[in-house]
Protein backbone atom coordinates (compact mmCIF):
# COMPACT_ATOMS: atom_id res chain seq x y z
CA UNK A 1 0.00 0.00 0.00
CA UNK A 2 1.78 3.47 -0.99
CA UNK A 3 1.93 5.99 1.67
CA UNK A 4 -0.41 8.31 -0.26
CA UNK A 5 -3.01 5.59 -0.28
CA UNK A 6 -2.59 4.74 3.52
CA UNK A 7 -2.63 8.60 4.59
CA UNK A 8 -6.20 8.67 3.01
CA UNK A 9 -7.28 5.36 4.87
CA UNK A 10 -5.68 5.61 8.78
CA UNK A 11 -7.36 8.76 9.60
CA UNK A 12 -10.75 8.00 8.76
CA UNK A 13 -10.63 4.59 9.88
CA UNK A 14 -9.16 5.74 13.35
CA UNK A 15 -12.92 7.86 13.51
CA UNK A 16 -14.65 4.61 12.52
CA UNK A 17 -15.33 5.93 9.11
CA UNK A 18 -14.66 5.70 5.69
CA UNK A 19 -12.81 7.87 3.51
CA UNK A 20 -16.02 9.32 2.01
CA UNK A 21 -18.15 9.07 5.43
CA UNK A 22 -15.67 10.93 6.72
CA UNK A 23 -15.47 13.90 3.73
CA UNK A 24 -18.88 14.36 3.89
CA UNK A 25 -18.58 14.84 8.06
CA UNK A 26 -15.34 17.58 7.22
CA UNK A 27 -16.89 19.37 4.22
CA UNK A 28 -20.37 19.45 6.23
CA UNK A 29 -17.77 20.92 9.87
CA UNK A 30 -16.03 23.39 7.12
CA UNK A 31 -19.39 24.77 5.96
CA UNK A 32 -20.98 25.39 9.06
CA UNK A 33 -17.60 27.21 10.41
CA UNK A 34 -16.80 29.14 6.95
CA UNK A 35 -20.62 30.46 7.66
CA UNK A 36 -20.09 31.19 11.00
CA UNK A 37 -16.56 32.81 10.48
CA UNK A 38 -18.29 35.40 8.04
CA UNK A 39 -21.10 35.96 10.30
CA UNK A 40 -18.30 36.85 13.37
CA UNK A 41 -16.39 38.79 10.61
CA UNK A 42 -20.16 40.98 10.25
CA UNK A 43 -20.37 41.14 14.22
CA UNK A 44 -16.98 42.53 14.17
CA UNK A 45 -17.94 45.44 12.35
CA UNK A 46 -21.15 45.95 13.61
CA UNK A 47 -21.76 44.50 16.91
CA UNK A 48 -25.90 44.29 17.07
CA UNK A 49 -25.86 41.64 14.39
CA UNK A 50 -25.23 38.11 14.56
CA UNK A 51 -24.37 38.27 18.99
CA UNK A 52 -24.79 34.66 19.53
CA UNK A 53 -24.20 33.20 15.89
CA UNK A 54 -20.46 31.86 16.24
CA UNK A 55 -20.40 30.00 19.67
CA UNK A 56 -23.90 28.93 18.71
CA UNK A 57 -22.02 27.50 16.11
CA UNK A 58 -19.47 26.29 18.01
CA UNK A 59 -21.89 24.12 20.51
CA UNK A 60 -23.95 22.74 17.55
CA UNK A 61 -20.81 21.36 15.83
CA UNK A 62 -19.92 20.08 19.31
CA UNK A 63 -22.82 18.03 19.89
CA UNK A 64 -22.71 16.85 16.21
CA UNK A 65 -19.40 15.75 16.70
CA UNK A 66 -20.61 14.02 19.90
CA UNK A 67 -23.47 12.72 18.15
CA UNK A 68 -21.29 10.77 15.25
CA UNK A 69 -18.85 9.67 17.78
CA UNK A 70 -21.68 7.97 19.82
CA UNK A 71 -23.56 6.53 16.64
CA UNK A 72 -20.39 4.97 15.96
CA UNK A 73 -18.75 4.01 19.37
CA UNK A 74 -22.72 2.10 19.83
CA UNK A 75 -22.46 -0.71 17.37
CA UNK A 76 -18.43 -1.80 18.65
CA UNK A 77 -19.44 -1.27 22.35
CA UNK A 78 -22.54 -3.97 21.19
CA UNK A 79 -20.10 -6.02 19.58
CA UNK A 80 -17.58 -6.34 22.48
CA UNK A 81 -20.16 -7.24 24.98
CA UNK A 82 -21.31 -10.19 22.82
CA UNK A 83 -17.64 -11.81 22.67
CA UNK A 84 -17.80 -11.34 26.68
CA UNK A 85 -20.71 -12.54 27.78
CA UNK A 86 -21.10 -15.85 28.46
CA UNK A 87 -23.40 -17.73 25.81
CA UNK A 88 -26.92 -19.81 27.72
CA UNK A 89 -24.86 -22.86 27.83
CA UNK A 90 -22.54 -21.50 29.66
CA UNK A 91 -24.61 -19.77 32.40
CA UNK A 92 -27.03 -22.78 32.77
CA UNK A 93 -23.72 -24.99 33.61
CA UNK A 94 -22.02 -22.96 35.94
CA UNK A 95 -25.54 -22.48 38.01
Amino acid sequence: MSRIGQAFRDHPASVGETYLEHLRSALGFSFAMSRAAVCCAIHAFVPILFQRTGSSAIEELHRRMLRQRDARQLPQQAARQTQHEPTASRSRAAA
